[in-house]
């Protein structure tokens, strides 16, 4: 039973896209924040993707004892956990992908830009570290608040000298794994076969999700019905923050979500045509200088950001009534990255 759990987790891992039957090369993926709420299921599935081969999880402490727990699961992947800001080099030396789940999550009633101080600190010492340990690394990053942290880790990269636009990414692949599940539920369609774009950012109204381009189209759901839908996807976190009462927020879905980008820029790097994910990155689809949408991930991190396609009328609204709060957010993380 447990030999077809692992089976079958990998392979949902990968039910959109096979994964590369040739010969992979060695790739090695570090977790920050890895013994945290998000940290650790994150570390279990992708100690279960046959990508990985070397699995650096970090974190300021506790790491030893996930590493130890995770690296006894038989999946190839080999797991080494450190602690602490002298062992922080040594965690990210030679990585090809780094994900950033670090900080603390949100509680009932707060939002995510009262994360900011606590998280912007985190991710800006984080980002410090990458930037002269691995600069050439792909970062996916899903401390909240996601639609400032990405430009702060920007500011610093460019300090440092290694930004390259095409090897950031704000990881909003959450947005799209509720967009989907919510739309299959209301259209009765497999939510496995559902595809569902998610533009614009990674926090209330900057969450826009276009199910005017779902497919499989639906016919059955009425102006109310995409109402109804497009406002629960925005406020997903805030439902599962309230359903757990004050003991945590979205950690299990959004590992997941994580673990699912990640897959996706391994692929990109062995050269797997045609990966394509929504993600917060560098961009002009807008005026924005960050802006979420459909990314052609390729060997050298963003191949391509694509644009918006053709929007129904309430989503051209919603992409006007986003613009704001999106730029207010990422000019906060521009001038905490110069300020602090």
């Amino acid at each position: 039973m447990r030999s077809s759990l692992l089976k079958s987790t990998s392979e949902l891992l990968r039910r959109s896209r096979g994964y590369s039957s040739s010969a992979n090369p060695e790739r090695k993926v570090a977790i920050l924040g890895a013994a945290g709420g998000i940290g650790q299921p994150l570390a279990l599935l992708m100690k279960l993707n046959p990508l990985v081969s070397s699995l650096s999880l970090y974190d300021i402490a506790g790491t030893v004892g996930v590493a130890a727990d995770v690296s006894h699961i038989n999946s190839p992947a080999l797991v080494k956990g450190f602690m602490g800001d002298d062992q922080l080099g040594e965690a990210l030396e030679g990585s090809d992908v780094v994900i950033i789940p670090a900080g603390v999550p949100r509680k009932p009633g707060m939002t995510r830009d009262d994360l900011f101080n606590i998280n912007a600190g985190i991710v800006k010492a984080l980002s410090t570290a990458i930037a002269k340990h691995c600069p050439n690394a792909l970062v996916n990053m899903i401390s909240n608040p996601v639609n400032s942290t990405v430009p702060i880790a920007a500011e610093v990269f460019k300090k440092a000298g290694t930004y390259d636009e095409k090897k950031l990414f704000g990881v909003t692949t959450l947005d799209v794994v509720r967009a989907k599940t919510f739309y299959a539920g209301k259209a009765g369609v497999p939510v496995t076969e559902v595809n569902v774009p998610v533009v614009g950012g990674h926090a209330g109204i900057t969450i826009l999700p276009l199910f005017s381009q779902a497919t499989p189209a639906s016919n059955s759901l009425t102006q109310e019905d995409i109402v109804a839908l497009t406002k629960r996807t925005q406020d997903g976190g805030t439902e599962v923050v309230e359903a757990k009462a004050g003991k945590g927020s979205a950690t299990l879905s959004m590992a997941y979500a994580g673990a699912v980008f990640a897959d996706a820029c391994l692929k990109g790097l062995n050269g797997v045509p045609d990966v394509v994910e929504c993600s917060y990155v560098q961009s002009t689809v807008t005026e924005l200088p960050f802006f979420s949408s459909k990314v052609r991930l390729g060997k050298n991190g963003v191949e391509e950001v694509l644009g918006l396609g053709e929007l129904s009328d309430f989503e051209k609204q919603g992409l006007e009534n986003l613009k704001g709060e999106l730029k207010a957010s990422i000019e906060k993380g521009i001038k905490f990255a110069h300020g602090n």
